[in-house]
């Protein structure tokens, strides 16, 4: 057996092993910890809610488990299995041109990814969400939203895909860096249109007309030096009772939403509160900062991907028979998560650091008692584990444990 294909094999089953352990322990954990709520929440979360929320993480992490042998067995029919260099050679039929040959290659494999996941997030949605009562989503609007992510995914994943094949091919040996620049730019422009081009095409966005709510907005904003497009309440409620909030845009054209469900858990103090976090967001750069981390990362594998497609071995390794651009840059789609996972929880931590700094912001510009009491309420009504295993939460989790999260606000 070739190296590459043992080293590859190696990762796979390391990966599969770690991802399924931190699985387990996180099941266990969260059973083991159903009778108690955490002595932070006392008299704020009772046990029947904190029951609920042990069962609606054990109920969520069974498909994921599913979902996890489903993306591993996909992996290893894709490449060892041959199921790509067969996907080259049908496609190939389909195309005399190469790069529309390599576009169809690319964007059919992506679709066959999508509808491998299908199943699972039938489940998740009508199954798991509905049983908790989560789910408002209709089998239809199911299936209306992944219509429509396919056919933006066609009309703007295809002229990309296209764009990197050409520069990949006429570029000489510094193709690495323009596509990056084109990365970069798509990813860029893509901020710049979700507001109000890509956004309203699975929901609605009003303008809030709570007038004191709207009012208490303006004055944390005017406080805090954020100018905005408008303050949006979109109709989440559609889809799930899950609240949330958030920021988006670039520029002038930046936006405020709220999803209307947040706006009925939530009284207005609380609300601002929560505004207060997402705007510490903004103030303290993290968005630009995550975006250059991508940047860094990007350029990184760009670079990588250059020195691996001119190696016949990357191909053959990997059960391509076929070297050309579209099969480097499949290959590498899939096998790099694998390889990348160990760099999981140092991102998670990068994450959780930001998600601090944000409350501490909020803490200064609004009363961190309401921050506090906001996400104690989001918590219990979103069925959100307060006891989640100290490494699964080490690896996955992109936000602070509640009680530790609680604990430093209530120090403020």
């Amino acid at each position: 057996m070739p190296f590459f294909t043992k080293l590859f094999l190696a990762a796979v089953i390391v990966t599969f092993g770690l991802r399924l352990w931190l699985a387990l322990r996180q099941m266990r954990h969260v059973w083991q910890h159903r009778d108690q709520p955490p002595a932070a929440f006392a008299g704020e979360i009772d046990l029947a809610d904190h029951q609920k929320a042990a069962a609606y993480t054990l109920a969520k992490m069974r498909p994921a488990l599913v979902q996890l042998a489903i993306e591993t067995g996909v992996l290893i029919a894709l490449t060892l299995g041959g199921g790509l260099h067969r996907l080259y050679a049908t496609t190939a039929n389909w195309f005399d041109n190469e790069l529309l040959h390599g576009t169809a290659f690319l964007l059919t494999m992506m679709a066959l990814l999508t509808i491998s996941e299908l199943p699972v997030a039938l489940y998740r949605q009508f199954k798991v969400e509905a049983q908790f009562g989560f789910n408002r989503q209709s089998l239809a609007g199911f299936i209306a939203d992944h219509v429509k992510q396919a056919v933006l995914g066609l009309l703007l994943g295809g002229p990309l895909i296209l764009a990197v094949l050409w520069l990949m091919g006429a570029m000489g040996e510094y193709w690495w860096f323009y596509v990056w620049l084109t990365w970069m730019g798509f990813n860029v422009l893509m901020l710049a249109l979700y507001p109000t081009v890509i956004a309203p095409l699975f929901n609605k966005f009003s303008p809030l007309d709570d007038a004191g709510l709207r009012e208490r907005i303006e004055g944390l904003l005017a406080r805090c030096g954020f100018a905005t497009q408008g303050v949006f309440v979109m109709d989440g409620s559609r889809r799930s009772s899950h609240g949330n909030a958030y920021f988006t845009g670039l520029g002038a054209a930046k936006r405020i939403v709220f999803f209307d469900t947040l706006l009925k858990q939530l009284s207005p103090t609380q609300v601002e509160a929560v505004l207060a976090h997402e705007l510490g967001h903004y103030r303290l750069k993290h968005v630009a900062k995550r975006i250059s981390l991508l940047a860094a990362l990007s350029l990184g594998l760009l670079y990588l991907l250059a020195q691996l497609k001119a190696a016949p071995w990357f191909y053959q390794d990997l059960g391509v028979m076929a070297q050309s651009d579209a099969a480097a840059l499949a290959l590498f789609l899939l096998i790099s998560p694998v390889f990348l996972f160990p760099i999981t929880p140092l991102m998670s931590l990068y994450s959780r650091k930001h998600e601090f700094e944000a409350d501490a912001y909020a803490a200064r510009q609004a009363d961190a008692g309401q921050l506090v009491s906001a996400l104690v309420k989001l918590y219990r009504d979103n069925a959100t584990t307060l006891t989640p295993d100290p490494i699964y939460s080490l690896f996955y989790d992109s936000h602070p444990k509640a009680a530790e999260r609680i604990g430093r606000l209530q120090t403020r």
